[in-house]
């Protein structure tokens, strides 16, 4: 089946994680999506990492709140993280703007850059780059 890329998409935020055990940069810390709308902490919660939403602009909590998420600073949007390799971590995010979990995949790029895919059904995918707040 062909991969759809949906362009609409979810408001998948930065993942991060602590230190990958090869010496690749670290996940943990904040990030912020494409937009600079939204930042996310990742930190590690229970046996995986979760990513909370820390800061974000005002139309973004408009949307999340028409989505029925009442307080996006402090939902969580990313949420069982564990490593999968090869600097992949896998898990599953929550789009408060649409109200739907799906899988999530994070790719460490660099040490300021990541890669946060999340598909609904296996073919409707939405990936996008966050980088490092400093």
């Amino acid at each position: 089946m062909k991969r759809i890329l949906a362009k609409a998409g979810f408001i998948l935020l930065a993942a991060a994680t602590p230190a990958l055990a090869s010496g690749e940069a670290s996940l943990e810390g904040q990030w912020k999506n494409a937009r600079g709308s939204v930042v996310v902490r990742v930190s590690p919660c229970g046996n995986a990492l979760c990513g909370i939403v820390v800061d974000a602009t005002e139309r973004a909590k408009a949307g999340a709140r028409k989505g029925g998420t009442p307080n996006l600073i402090g939902t969580r949007i990313l949420s069982g993280l564990k490593p999968a390799g090869d600097g992949t971590f896998k898990g599953q995010a929550f789009d408060p703007k649409r109200n739907v979990h799906a899988a999530a995949t994070v790719r460490v790029i660099g040490p300021n850059a990541i890669d946060v895919e999340g598909c609904v059904f296996i073919f409707v995918c939405k990936e996008q780059r966050w980088t490092r707040v400093s």
